[in-house]
This record gives structure tokens, sequence and C-alpha cells, in this order.
């Protein structure tokens, strides 16, 4: 697609359509409008009691914003059983132009001061829409979805798109809902008001299990 700009993306978003590339190396990107889509209702995810009991723990340091185009980066990287993705150059640089101006955010996962999962989307209005995740330890990436959920309830976010509906994230609650419902939410939730900062960077998992349960 040529001179896809940053606001092409922007729109994109706001009408329920988001990018996507055949391969890293690929400069082409093309727009995806799936009939079905999937959301993670915020009042209804799920966390098993182990991974609370990890949350908890803070045997991960979690922090939001201090590594994004690191965080895209791994996402972006071949892994076993995945070899392709579709995060491509153009992607990636538009995602970097939107975390510039304050319109797309990571949450990261840290060990003993290494990068080892994390997650990242693209917030308009109340709207988050979550790109996706990484992990090279267990749990890395379950701890920051967990995370990025007590973020988006304490800043009054109203929508958590997924894209797809996979196995894993419908363990956490997620679901898939018509191309029609998806509309209606996302024009409810797009030109609403959040606040993606508004729990402290730094704040620990017990504060992220409460801020969950207290909503639920």
């Amino acid at each position: 697609m040529e001179r896809f700009s940053v606001e092409d993306l922007i729109d994109c978003y706001r009408r329920g359509v988001f990018p996507m590339a055949d391969a890293r190396h690929d400069q082409r990107v093309f727009l995806v409008d799936p009939a079905r889509r999937g959301v993670m209702p915020l009042d209804g995810f799920h966390v098993s009691r182990r991974l609370a009991r990890t949350v908890r723990s803070d045997h991960f340091d979690v922090r939001a914003d201090t590594a994004f185009a690191e965080v895209v980066a791994a996402c972006a990287a071949p892994r076993a059983g995945r070899m392709e993705t579709w995060i491509n150059e153009p992607i990636q640089a538009m995602c970097d132009a939107l975390h510039g101006r304050g319109l797309a955010h990571s949450i990261e996962t840290w060990l003993d001061g290494r990068l080892v999962g994390g997650l990242y989307g693209i917030a308009l209005g109340a709207a988050f829409f979550g790109e996706s995740m990484f992990s090279t330890e267990r749990d890395a990436s379950k701890v920051a979805l967990v995370h990025l959920i007590a973020r988006l309830k304490a800043g009054g976010f109203r929508l958590l798109d997924t894209q797809f509906l996979t196995e894993h994230l419908s363990t956490f609650g997620a679901e898939e809902i018509s191309r029609a419902d998806y509309g209606q939410r996302l024009a409810s939730a797009v030109d609403g008001k959040a606040d993606f900062g508004r729990i402290d960077p730094y704040a620990g998992g017990v504060a992220a299990m409460q801020e969950i349960s207290q909503a639920s």
C-alpha cells in the first residue's frame, strides 16, 4: 500500500480495521476486517490461582512504556513454531510514531535486568487495540496481560480488542463477537475518554490484582 501514513493508520483503527503484512521483509501492508472479532471483556477477565500467585509475588519487574521499541522488535522476531511475522518494517515504524504521540503503549516484564516478556497496543479514546505479545520466560507475557487489564480498568477503558480469538486468550475470558457488534462497541469506546497512565508504571502485582478484583 503506497503512502500509508500514520494518520491513515489511526483512521483504520477508528473504523475497525487493522494492518498486517505477509512477512517481516515484505514492505506491503494490507488491511484486515474480520467477520468475527476477538475482544477481552474487562469485567470478565479471569486469572487462574497459580498465575495470580505469580503476579502477586512480583517475580517479574513490570514496567510501562520504558522499552516500547524493544517490545515491538521482540514481538516481530522469529521464534520456535513461528518463523514469520505480520509485523513488517513499515508497521513497526508507524507504531513507533504512534508511541511518540502517546497513542501506543507497552507493558514489559523484566527479570534480573533482562526484558523477558511484554505486549504492546494502540490506545484511542477509551479503546485499546492489543497488537502482539512475546515471552522468553514462563508466564512473562501472561503477567504483562494482567497488568494491562488492571491499567485499562483503572484508566476507564471500555474496550480491549484482541483482533482474533485464540485458545490462549480464551482461558482469560476472551470472546468472539460479530463485526456488527464490534462496530457498535468500538464507536462508543473511541469517542470516550480514558487514561492509560493512571496507574504508577511501577505498580506491583498486589496492586494489579486488587484493581482487577475490585472492578469484577
